[in-house]
């Protein structure tokens, strides 16, 4: 579904992803991890278009992505969360997610009438369902600042189905987070593969990247140093130095 090839990001001297090459298989949930600093982020603000590419190419469903504005990517299908929340805090949880729909319909009647009627029956019943799906159905008319952080990470990830993605790019997801509200945002994510929303997970949580991927690619220094399997992942010597330092092991 997704491939980078020779996928490259400079900032003046910093090399923050040099020369990586990805596949991410439609239908799964594939992990990207490293050490803070690795490029991570940075390879998701490629794919999605908000930093231009150096060098490589990006393709999506077979369509190169290269020179195409953020708001394109996200109506062909790819939508993301922010390692830093970035939700309309003066907006109610509701009419964050009413913004953020993305279908032909619902963008063709968001002028002065759409904004008192609240968009199509269809629109409004996709965000009752992701209101409820986020456990966010009580707290839809409140302000999203007034929200738990727990809930507003919550918020950002139904924001982001909002846009109706193919392709889902999880920065960060479980930041913050404590143990009982990272294990239901596994449930979540598994639930969205089964709906056959592919993932493109990036997490320092160990723990859910392991209990949820097919499969893992392993970034240091902006290049790509390991990939497969979550088992081979976790014996592979060239990741414990990434991580640990000094010896392999």
């Amino acid at each position: 579904m997704l491939e980078l090839k020779g996928v490259t990001r400079h900032f003046g001297g910093v090399r923050a992803v040099d020369g990586l090459d990805l596949v991410v298989p439609e239908g799964s949930i594939f992990g990207l991890i490293g050490p803070n600093g690795s490029g991570k982020s940075t390879t998701v603000n490629v794919v999605t278009g908000l930093f231009p590419l150096t060098a490589g190419t990006i393709r999506f469903r077979g369509e190169t992505l290269d020179d195409l504005p953020t708001h394109r990517r996200l109506q062909k299908g790819i939508a993301r969360t922010f390692q830093n929340i970035r939700l309309f805090g003066r907006l109610t949880v509701w009419q964050n997610l009413w913004v953020a729909q993305n279908s032909p319909e619902d963008r063709a009647r968001r002028g002065f009438i759409a904004r008192w009627l609240g968009g199509s029956r269809s629109a409004r019943d996709e965000i009752a369902q992701l209101l409820e799906f986020s456990g966010l159905a009580h707290k839809a008319d409140e302000p999203a600042a007034s929200l738990s952080f727990g809930e507003q990470r919550r918020l950002e990830l139904a924001r982001a189905l909002a846009a109706r993605p193919k392709l889902l790019l999880l920065d960060e997801p479980a930041a913050g987070m404590n143990s009982e509200e990272i294990a239901q945002l596994r449930e979540r994510i598994l639930a969205l593969r089964e709906r056959g929303i592919t993932i493109l997970l990036i997490e320092h949580v160990m723990e859910l990247v392991m209990g949820v991927t097919d499969r893992i690619a392993v970034l240091n220094f902006g290049q790509k140093i390991a990939e497969g399997a979550p088992a081979e992942i976790q014996a592979d010597p060239a990741v414990r130095k990434a991580y640990l330092g000094g010896d392999s092991a």
